[in-house]
């Protein structure tokens, strides 16, 4: 059974120095206890809803290793701090696990806004972070990783998101396609590149843009854009969301103004599951697509096994659990591989095996990452609520993929 550490805000940087005091011990003997693996998570806070999924993820994870042995025959200790979704916390959360705590390995945050301090922090100290929710440019535009590559993300990179939606657009005929379109796009580095690329891309599709605005990540900043996209009655709807509060604020402002897109993807929101269904109720979730590269019924004997038991140790139903459950088993997965191939948790070792060219596996399928960190071989999907079920819709034609409804029903109240 997994050992989970959880700490408050109230943390303190211990060490700010470089190097790593976690490398692999001079003697030749193996270590024979505990793998510490640190990891700051928003518990409380903006993005508590998925800090707590990826928590779940990655007990889930760690559960599971230590009921087949550990690592290396070594058990697995998790150390979980909250850092209250605060990019400052976030960077005294990492200088505390490795300065102080000496853990030997390091899991990512949740969202790119908290990554790309945290992966400074663990450059600086050597260290390796694997992540899974922290796929935006800005990440891997940083001056730390730049020089020392040294984040790694699980997941499918941020920009590429809507590209299945934006061909299937272009597959319909021209008087079936989207006239006008609105992108709304949250202050956020996850958020608004892949609405910026799909809005480039739909624009050459002659799709006119009738609202584009970038406002403050804060819910009471949401009600002003919404009711102006409301206004415009765009027949498309592309949402840069990082949460479910912001997708639930403009489908609220929608519904109080009588206005229903033909068409509505948001960036994120939608694939949170039950948290995304409690909050904007079943009805109304109905037609709202969200890409994302993996979903409950992915066709992979390790993700149904994983779907499976987070069911069982948490409840609900398979289309209610969270794609970031996934993204945070998935990160689990990619470090453990990366220890078993060099032999111990040597950062440095484990960073170059990364970056080797080596495709490993993950209950979100394939994971190779290119010079950057980022999966290149990530999938790429769009789904779709439809009735209560959370259904793969895009690219049509694959494996497991369902009929989408082209046009978004009205609004239930």
């Amino acid at each position: 059974m997994a050992v989970v550490t959880v700490t408050g805000l109230g943390v303190l940087a211990a060490c700010t120095s470089a190097g790593n005091p976690a490398s692999t011990p001079t003697s030749t003997a193996r270590p024979t206890g505990p793998i510490t693996i640190g990891a700051s998570l928003s518990l409380t806070g903006d993005f508590s809803a998925d800090g707590q999924a990826f928590k779940r993820g990655y007990e889930l994870w760690a559960k599971d290793v230590n009921a087949h042995g550990g690592i290396l025959g070594r058990q697995v200790k998790l150390t979980i701090i909250n850092d209250g979704s605060s990019p400052n916390q976030v960077v005294t959360n990492y200088q505390t696990l490795f300065g102080a705590d000496h853990v030997e390995l390091a899991f990512g945050p949740f969202s790119s806004l908290l990554t790309s301090p945290a992966s400074s922090v663990a450059a600086r100290f050597g260290m390796a972070l694997v992540e899974g929710a922290g796929g935006a440019p800005a990440v891997f535009d940083t001056p730390s990783n730049q020089a020392d590559h040294n984040v790694f993300d699980v997941s499918l990179p941020i920009a590429d998101e809507m590209v299945p939606f934006v061909k299937w657009v272009a597959s319909l005929p021209s008087d079936q396609r989207p006239q006008t379109a609105a992108y709304p796009m949250a202050q956020d580095p996850f958020a608004d590149p892949p609405v910026q690329l799909a809005q480039t891309e739909l624009q050459k599709l002659g799709v006119r843009t009738v609202y584009t605005q970038v406002f403050p990540e804060e819910v009471a900043a949401y009600k002003g854009p919404a009711d102006q996209v409301a206004a415009s009655g765009a027949d498309l709807v592309v949402l840069g969301s990082t949460d479910v509060p912001t997708v639930g604020a403009f489908m609220q402002a929608f519904e109080q103004q009588h206005y229903t897109p033909k068409m509505f993807i948001a960036a994120a929101g939608p694939d949170q599951g039950d948290a995304f269904t409690s909050a904007v109720g079943t009805g109304n979730a109905n037609g709202m697509m969200v890409p994302n590269g993996w979903y409950p019924g992915y066709a992979d004997p390790a993700s149904r096994q994983m779907v499976r038991e987070y069911v069982t140790q948490y409840g609900g139903t398979a289309s209610g659990v969270n794609a970031d459950v996934a993204e945070a088993y998935s990160v689990g997965q990619v470090l453990a591989q990366a220890v078993t191939a060099t032999g111990g948790t040597d950062n440095a070792k484990i960073i170059t095996y990364l970056h080797s060219g080596v495709t490993l596996t993950s209950v979100q399928g394939p994971v190779k990452f290119d010079a950057l960190g980022e999966n290149g071989a990530a999938a790429s999907f769009v789904f779709q609520w439809q009735k209560g079920s959370f259904n793969q819709v895009l690219p049509a034609g694959t494996p497991g993929s369902m009929s989408i409804l082209a046009t978004k029903p009205a609004w239930t109240g």
